[in-house]
């Protein structure tokens, strides 16, 4: 029987984490105003998952949320602030995908892009690829602050 594929993740400090133990659905980036905002970056990059799929195992639980909408709540770190996903009112749970251990599965890359108009010179709506550390200490770029 093939092992059964867990994407998991958490927060900068630690204190809340996930594991999503399902089928990846709608990897995408949006440049929509309110997930700039969520973020502070002009594009953010998201998965959906069912929620009966994702598990919060972290010390702190389940992530704080804020209601952003009729059918939505932000979902985030009390402690250090990080931004994790959406808990949409129906079963779905969309994570951000910055706050995945490992971003590196097929199931993971971005499909498709919505509201591009958000994306500012057509940069945000590119996915560039990581630059190389140039410092020695880091294993790779998604743990480095010195990417150049």
């Amino acid at each position: 029987m093939p092992k059964k594929k867990i994407h998991a993740g958490g927060c900068l400090c630690g204190a809340v984490r996930f594991e999503a133990d399902a089928p990846a659905a709608k990897p995408h980036t949006c440049s929509c105003k309110m997930c700039q905002r969520h973020t502070g970056s002009l594009t953010a990059s998201w998965v959906e998952f069912p929620r009966d799929a994702v598990r919060w195992i972290g010390p702190s639980g389940e992530p704080s949320t804020w209601r952003s909408s009729d059918i939505s709540s932000r979902a985030f770190c009390s402690t250090c602030g990080s931004s994790l996903g959406a808990i949409d009112d129906q079963p779905t749970v969309a994570l951000l995908l910055g706050s995945f251990d490992r971003t590196s599965a097929g199931d993971l890359k971005p499909a498709y892009h919505s509201y591009k108009g958000g994306a500012r010179n057509g940069g945000a709506s590119r996915s560039p690829k990581p630059k190389a550390c140039r410092r020695s200490k880091c294993r790779s770029a998604l743990e480095c602050e010195g990417v150049s």
